[in-house]
């Protein structure tokens, strides 16, 4: 599982004394179980598609972060978010393009907005922007 692989780095940066990867990476850990917790008192488990959307929603909160150094011109802690965004990055799979969600809505029998969403959040959940998504299911 990916998790394995979190935290396998997330040792290997604690050997290496890297503040930086070990402090995103272990964000993203510690809110992966108490994901997996909340999963298990449902019945249900914990996966990888969980953990990409961890990834993603740290990822969007690191933008956000790094808007606000920079326009409180904290240029050096701006710098670190960029770093850190480079750690987890490299663990979320690799996005479709647009070319490629217009080849899938084309073929799809039922291109209605709420059907063609479904069939990407069923589908390819975690690999697809579901804002481009609906961008493209609006013919815009």
């Amino acid at each position: 599982m990916l998790i394995n692989e979190l935290e396998q780095a997330n040792i290997a940066a604690l050997k290496a004394r890297d503040q930086v990867t070990r402090a995103v990476l272990s964000v993203v850990i510690n809110r992966y179980r108490m994901n997996a917790i909340e999963l298990k008192a449902n019945g249900k488990e914990a996966t990888d598609a969980d953990l990409i959307k961890i990834i993603s929603k740290v990822i969007k909160e690191l933008d956000e972060e790094k808007e606000g150094n920079i326009k409180a011109g904290r240029l050096e802690e701006a710098k670190a978010i960029d770093l850190q965004k480079v750690v987890i990055e490299k663990y979320l799979p690799k996005m479709m393009s647009e070319e490629e969600i217009r080849s899938i809505v084309n073929g799809l029998e039922d291109k209605s907005i709420p059907s063609v969403m479904k069939h990407f959040k069923a589908n390819y959940d975690g690999q697809v922007d579901m804002a481009l998504v609906n961008k493209i299911a609006r013919g815009q």
